[in-house]
């Protein structure tokens, strides 16, 4: 159905807009899939969310870890159905989760310092992990987004640290450590992905 619409909907801008060739109607097929594709992800998750009680709890995951999501980036499902109950095991399960323990203040420092020093090697090695679909190809772009998540992920962290409230201090810790997961080699094996930097590096990659 979603493939349905993005193809009648590339196929009317291409109709109103003669001078968009193949090249570019693929670009804006694949754009209207990830806008399209996200509407009813992000339902079913706030309905899966309320129906647990944990909506707000959910909205704040999401906004905790857009920045450093939007930064790094990370694997992609290959459907939309897996998309779904991946985005729903995340921004559901990871608050759901984080209400039903508690760590003591010195057992939370030592979990932040290993998640932080886990998530820097990993940025360094992978961020900002791109795929096939939608690679990163200037360097200065891969720059720019390799620092801004070394510091969203830094900051996320400290939050965790400092906070006194148990379950946002948990959720700050499992969100940032499993979407540093999403950016590594093992989920990109797993998930059938392949980087779009170095499946590409040799071709079009700028160097400046």
């Amino acid at each position: 159905m979603i493939d349905r619409i993005c193809t009648f909907l590339t196929n009317k801008i291409r109709k109103e807009m003669p001078e968009v060739d193949d090249e570019r109607a693929e670009v804006i097929y694949y754009g209207l899939q990830n806008i399209v594709g996200e509407i009813p992800k992000i339902f079913i998750m706030l309905a899966i969310a309320y129906v647990l009680g944990i909506l707000k709890l959910a909205l704040f995951t999401f906004v905790a870890l857009f920045a450093y999501k939007g930064a790094s980036g990370g694997v992609h499902l290959k459907t939309h159905l897996g998309c779904i109950i991946l985005t729903t095991l995340f921004y559901c399960g990871i608050p759901f989760l984080a209400q039903y323990f508690v760590l003591t203040k010195l057992i939370k420092y030592i979990i932040i310092v290993c998640i932080w020093i886990f998530g820097m090697i990993m940025i360094k090695l992978y961020a900002p992990a791109d795929t096939e679909d939608v690679p990163i190809l200037q360097n200065k772009v891969r720059k720019k987004k390799r620092i801004l998540s070394y510091i969203t992920f830094s900051l996320g962290l400290l939050v965790a640290l400092i906070i006194n409230n148990n379950v946002i201090s948990n959720i700050l810790m499992l969100a940032n450590f499993f979407q540093t997961i999403t950016i590594t080699k093992f989920m990109y094996k797993i998930t059938n992905n392949r980087y779009g930097y170095e499946v590409y590096r040799n071709t079009s990659i700028e160097t400046v």
